[in-house]
């Protein structure tokens, strides 16, 4: 059950996103999910009850901002809204996919950074902590004023990796010169070198030529990003690494978007096996065979653990880590 809870007013409520993740979270912590209701107007319009008293509790609320974003986001503004008008003590916000991440900086003229405008209208709201999960671009920790705890993904995909014996003749791969660091990360786990993955586009309209630096040659390629959206980039990345002598080859990533084409282009890839999280939670139809998912519902269980006990989370970050001792197992 992990390390136990030290106060007892602590609560955890879910809204529609992702209510399987919740249920598994309270599990783990041993509480029950706090008791309220998402429903709609006849015009759309978002209307939520709280159904139990919250008063002078630490509240966790679990939304993954993920499709459809504008109303899961919806959800949870107007949750923390009647959570404060409610009088809770402190107002925790456990986002495991945040949505609007990838608009986090000014790429061109006349665009905005969405990332801030969403950090900004959840302190507007009265949150007091955010728990994230795997953010797309690190810096979106500074977008708020309040304390962040950045969850990491990849010391449990590593785990999956060394559990199942795939971490042996191994390289990990970068599906682009931006996720170095995050392969990096995957390869110190597994204790494998990393490759890149160079894409050019010598003219427009004409199809990207890849490269790789790195030696994928008759190894096993895992390639680990952030998060699969149309599965463009993993798919092409994957049918090159092959060209390139790679045995057999895998993807990771901790946030399964998987919009558009992207069960299609996965399904006919030559990927092996295609290993994700439970940061989004997938309908029936994108559980395809080679989908592989694994939960943090774990991870998120002793992250509101340590912070309700006022312990260190950074421990985490730690592949194989005994959260009972606070050592590397």
């Amino acid at each position: 059950m992990g390390i136990g809870l030290q106060n007892s007013n602590i609560k955890i409520f879910s809204l529609d996103s992702n209510q399987p993740l919740a249920a598994k979270v309270a599990k783990h912590i041993g509480i029950q999910l706090g008791q309220a209701s998402v429903d709609h107007f006849s015009d759309g319009e978002i209307k939520i009850n709280i159904e139990e008293s919250v008063r002078g509790d630490n509240v966790y609320i679990i939304q993954s901002t993920s499709a459809p974003v504008n109303d899961n986001l919806m959800e949870l503004l107007i949750m923390v809204d009647a959570l404060r008008r409610a009088s809770a003590a402190t107002i925790n916000v456990v986002i495991p996919y945040y949505g609007y991440a990838r608009q986090d900086r000014k790429a061109r003229s006349r665009e905005p950074i969405t990332a801030k405008l969403v950090a900004d209208m959840l302190q507007t709201d009265g949150i007091t902590r955010v728990v994230a999960l795997d953010l797309h671009a690190s810096q979106i920790q500074g977008f708020f004023d309040v304390p962040v705890d950045h969850l990491m993904g990849a010391p449990l995909l590593a785990d999956y990796f060394i559990q199942n014996g795939l971490a042996k003749d191994a390289v990990v791969v970068s599906p682009d010169h931006g996720g170095v660091t995050r392969a990096r990360a995957l390869a110190e786990f597994l204790g494998a070198p990393i490759a890149i993955i160079d894409k050019r586009r010598p003219k427009a309209n004409v199809a990207k030529i890849m490269n790789i630096i790195g030696d994928v040659s008759q190894k096993r390629a895992i390639m680990i990003d952030d998060m699969i959206d149309t599965a463009g980039t993993i798919t092409k990345g994957a049918a090159a690494l092959i060209e390139n002598g790679a045995t057999e080859v895998y993807a990771c990533c901790t946030h399964p978007v998987l919009s558009g084409p992207a069960i299609d282009r996965l399904d006919a890839s030559p990927l092996k096996q295609v290993v994700v999280t439970d940061s989004i939670q997938l309908p029936a139809e994108k559980k395809i065979a080679k989908i592989k998912q694994i939960s943090v519902a774990p991870l998120i269980g002793d992250a509101i653990m340590r912070i309700d006990q006022n312990r260190p989370v950074s421990p985490l970050f730690n592949s194989r880590f005994n959260y009972e001792t606070d050592q590397i197992k």
